[in-house]
């Protein structure tokens, strides 16, 4: 007699039709994330005159490079303002998630004195701060930072926000007793940390650093706010100054009843460059984030699930 051994089938196994049908549904939806940003790049090389006529479109009837032509004529400024943006991007990042990651680690350990006080110093922070006149004064009187790379820098390394994500990692990710383990052993509290806690941590990490690469490479307010010397004006400044350079531009062409004038407003391609900036200042920014995505979704999923 023989026995036939049932097939252990397990829960997510998928009927091969009904899997296809999920897949394409993701894939529509991943493909509608994805289209507004091919569209803005379509657009940034679609021809001035097209866009006045037909409007936006997918398949526009003339490409043109016009846009990225204007912006490029900053030439070296653009490259340098490029330069600035990643080396306070990467530095930054390496600072923030430095102290962060520190501070954190001290507030989530149960035997640290001051805990309590120093939670609730990082807590109050999100609730009030100073207002813009205390810290334009703090940063360019008291610090010093006016016209320096460190002014861009400094006022965005800490996040209280993100103290208290990465303090909630510490504490339902890093057992205590791998800790203490380690102290018997004979490893202080720095070596702890660097041998043990930072590798188990390496999700939460580089969550907080996507979000501190982020802010660094979007900011643009405290290069308004301290920066007058153009060798340090950033990327997004550098941009935002193109759009009112451009707006300048057209606003006096409007105002002036001359040819010259009403030629120059119709050969701005001015839809074009602002989706050509839009472009320009999220291609490399996006081209980073594979790097970050296996530690990011990770990051975001713990402690989701509790036994």
């Amino acid at each position: 007699m023989t026995l036939r051994k049932k097939k252990h089938r397990d829960v997510h196994d998928l009927p091969k039709g009904m899997n296809i049908l999920f897949n394409i549904i993701a894939g529509g939806f991943a493909f509608l994330c994805v289209y507004p940003f091919l569209f803005v790049i379509v657009i940034s090389l679609t021809d001035e005159s097209s866009l006045a006529t037909k409007g936006y479109s997918i398949f526009p009837d003339k490409w043109s490079f016009s846009a990225y032509e204007y912006i490029f004529k900053a030439g070296d400024q653009l490259l340098r303002s490029y330069g600035v943006t990643i080396f306070i991007t990467i530095l930054g990042t390496v600072v923030s998630l430095a102290m962060i990651a520190l501070y954190a680690y001290a507030i989530s350990r149960k035997n640290f004195t001051y805990r309590g006080f120093f939670s609730f110093i990082a807590f109050f922070t999100m609730l009030f701060n100073g207002g813009l006149v205390p810290t334009y004064m703090v940063v360019t009187q008291v610090l010093g930072l006016k016209d320096s790379i460190w002014a861009l820098i400094l006022p965005l390394v800490m996040n209280a926000f993100y103290v208290l994500i990465m303090r909630t990692f510490y504490s339902t990710t890093v057992p205590d007793a791998i800790i203490e383990s380690a102290k018997i052993d004979g490893a202080g509290e720095l070596r702890a940390f660097f041998k043990i806690v930072l590798p188990i941590s390496l999700p939460g990490i580089a969550t907080i650093g996507l979000f501190a690469t982020l802010g660094f490479w979007n900011d643009w307010f405290n290069a308004l706010l301290y920066i007058d010397n153009p060798a340090l004006v950033p990327l997004q400044s550098m941009l935002m100054r193109i759009e009112n350079s451009m707006q300048f531009l057209l606003s006096n062409a409007q105002l002036s009843s001359s040819g010259q004038s009403l030629e120059l407003l119709r050969s701005l391609p001015q839809e074009a460059t602002r989706m050509a900036l839009v472009v320009l200042a999220t291609v490399p920014i996006a081209c980073a984030y594979p790097f970050f995505q296996r530690y990011f979704v990770q990051g975001l999923t713990i402690g989701a699930v509790k036994e």
